[in-house]
């Protein structure tokens, strides 16, 4: 879980039905966040209290079976998983790399939520730390490119994914490719 934001986690839950408790589905399944994220869910500021549902907080963490990660990789998750921590969009947002033959595949979730936001100075309104965001993306966007990297969306109904380019004026953009 990149981070606990409502529309993030929400897909865990049942269908909100009126005068019902959520429950939490996928009863086998692990639950994996950054221990950061996590400290900030269960007391979110002000600013973004509206994005976490306080109920879905707790059934995760009363279902056992969610695992806080603090560094870069995890013992219990294999050698082709390793993460990228961001705080501009919300403190502790996990970003979740895959090692492939092809080049790394990057969850971004919502520091690159699609293709435009690719573009430096795009934002969104619920971003915390705009500019930190902006030199985290930066950041995250150079490294991918000089390892042929590819990112995977969470927010853009035209594509799924994109291998990371940067134009003759140094603008970020993502092509169209595929796993």
């Amino acid at each position: 879980l990149s981070h606990a934001h409502f529309d993030h986690i929400g897909g865990l839950f049942s269908a909100w039905q009126d005068g019902q408790q959520s429950q939490l589905l996928f009863s086998k399944a692990n639950f994996w966040m950054g221990g950061k994220q996590w400290l900030h869910a269960k007391s979110p500021h002000a600013r973004d209290r509206a994005s976490y549902i306080h109920e879905q907080i707790v059934a995760l963490e009363d279902s056992g079976r969610l695992h806080l990660i603090g560094a870069s990789r995890h013992d219990a998750l294999p050698g082709a998983f390793s993460f990228h921590i961001s705080d501009g969009h919300t403190p502790g947002l996990m970003l979740t790399e895959i090692k492939t033959p092809e080049g790394p595949v990057v969850f971004s979730s919502d520091l690159i939520p699609g293709q435009h936001w690719a573009h430096l100075p795009i934002c969104m309104g619920y971003d915390r730390f705009p500019e930190l965001l902006i030199d985290e993306k930066r950041a995250l966007l150079e490294n991918l490119l000089k390892r042929n990297g590819r990112i995977f969306f969470t927010h853009d109904h035209e594509m799924a994914m994109g291998t990371v380019r940067r134009d003759e004026r140094g603008r970020f953009s993502v092509e169209p490719t595929s796993f």
